[in-house]
């Protein structure tokens, strides 16, 4: 008979084992269905953007030749010239910091943004691949040490107006609403631009 009752001991232990294991398992599945929606405010969501603040969201990588010349007296006897071929990098993106309440409107679980301009927030020289090719000095001139670095200061504002032309502008903004429907929508909020 104690055979019989440590056997039915067992069974008893492994069943509630067994029932143990299976509510553990879909009891939190389980909570995951029936789990009430949260409730975002604006303020809560405004929060959230602002802190990303200065958001980069394109690079565009420019070479360009650069020619500065100063010519003076008789052709040849007299120029002064720096040819450059500069490798620039140009960033866009947003200052989501500056954004206000207005910026953001919450209607259940549509979340209407209205971002500010993209803009660019960096050009630059890369040094490393940044070169002058020719040097110039003329017979009865003596050598300019500033023209090497106009050359620099033009390259740069070629290369961001080339990255500008070529819609860079375009590329951050669309880059930016990308990643802020990213952001929002595993909230379960259906994101807009205006």
């Amino acid at each position: 008979m104690s055979k019989l009752r440590m056997a039915l001991l067992g069974l008893v232990l492994a069943l509630l084992f067994s029932l143990g294991l299976i509510l553990g398992v879909l009891l939190p599945r389980l909570a995951q269905w029936v789990r009430q929606p949260v409730a975002y405010s604006t303020a809560t969501l405004l929060q959230q953007v602002r802190t990303i603040s200065e958001l980069v969201t394109v690079q565009y990588v420019i070479e360009k030749v650069v020619v500065v010349e100063d010519v003076k007296w008789i052709a040849g006897l007299g120029e002064n010239r720096v040819l450059m071929i500069a490798h620039g990098i140009v960033k866009a993106g947003m200052d989501l910091s500056q954004m206000q309440p207005g910026d953001l409107e919450l209607s259940g679980n549509r979340l209407t943004i209205k971002l500010p301009p993209a803009r660019i927030t960096d050009a630059y020289l890369d040094e490393k691949q940044t070169r002058v090719v020719e040097r110039t000095t003329g017979l009865l001139r003596f050598f300019d040490k500033d023209m090497e670095q106009t050359a620099r200061q033009n390259a740069i504002e070629e290369i961001r107006r080339s990255a500008r032309n070529s819609g860079i502008l375009k590329d951050a903004e669309d880059r930016a609403r990308a990643q802020l429907k990213h952001l929002f929508e595993p909230m379960g909020l259906q994101v807009e631009f205006k």
